[in-house]
């Protein structure tokens, strides 16, 4: 059975608690929130905003799963400016990279998807193999926040827009070599809130071996959802279709890709 703590505080002018990274006595990397007062600074149109707002750090646990949830990591109306941005800015892949192979069939993306990062970067799933983007200024400037609060670095981000509750991802792990198995991803969801749901490999199809529980998270407008170490080695994750849902929804998942170089050493 999953566990799950909540924990909120009531920040005045849009702070938001600092993260940092801590080593666990298993060896495993994590995060946890510093609880000494201190809060980290955002941008100044964020400090400019002087409502109160209640920021909940929603932790979720269950065997090999490790996520933390930020409900307002984004306020509403910086939530919704960055979906204006990436409307009126991203231009997604087309063609053969708009398109996945999966049992000998190519199948096109149920959703648009585009992937930005540092300079010759690619990642390769579903036999697919996608080249970073440029960064544009407003992703940069999204990534450091990001950075900035969780202390870990990402070189990379892959960004899909579902255009209504049609729109889906299937289940699977974002366990390719190209990445960075003991860093976390960084998921920013805008727009449509949609339900992210976990499944254990072993509790999998016909063949599962054993009966543990789904984890589901709604996704919000303007939240982050950390999953960390190991969590994609043992759980498949999905956006199930909801066709019911009309908003948009686009997310954005920072990686750390790991160069050529970097897999030699």
């Amino acid at each position: 059975m999953a566990v799950l703590l909540t924990t909120s505080q009531t920040f005045i002018g849009r702070h938001v608690p600092d993260l940092k990274r801590k080593r666990h006595r298993s060896g495993e990397d994590g995060l946890e929130s510093k609880n000494k007062g201190k809060f980290a600074k955002m941008t100044q149109s964020t400090l400019m905003d002087r409502r109160s707002l209640e920021v909940r750090r929603r932790v979720f646990r269950a065997e090999n799963l490790h996520c933390d949830y930020f409900n307002h990591f984004y306020s509403r109306e910086e939530a919704k400016t960055l979906m204006r941005d990436c409307e009126e800015s991203l231009e997604y892949f087309t063609g053969d990279l708009a398109i996945v192979k999966l049992y000998g069939k190519t199948i096109p993306i149920p959703r648009k998807q585009v992937a930005h990062g540092d300079e010759g970067l690619t990642y390769t799933f579903s036999r697919v193999t996608v080249p970073a983007k440029p960064w544009l200024p407003f992703l940069e400037t999204v990534r450091k926040r990001i950075e900035d609060q969780t202390s870990f670095k990402f070189n990379f981000v892959l960004i899909n827009r579902y255009k209504d509750g049609k729109d889906c991802i299937g289940e699977h792990r974002d366990d390719e070599k190209d990445l960075d198995p003991q860093h976390p991803i960084a998921s920013l969801s805008l727009g449509q809130t949609r339900d992210f749901v976990f499944r254990h490999k072993d509790s999998r199809g016909k063949k599962k071996t054993r009966e543990i529980e789904t984890v589901k998270i709604a996704l919000e407008h303007g939240s982050l959802l950390m999953m960390n170490h190991p969590t994609n080695q043992y759980w498949y994750h999905s956006l199930p279709r909801k066709a019911t849902q009309s908003g948009v929804r686009i997310n954005m998942t920072f990686r750390k890709i790991l160069r050529q170089a970097e897999d030699k050493n």
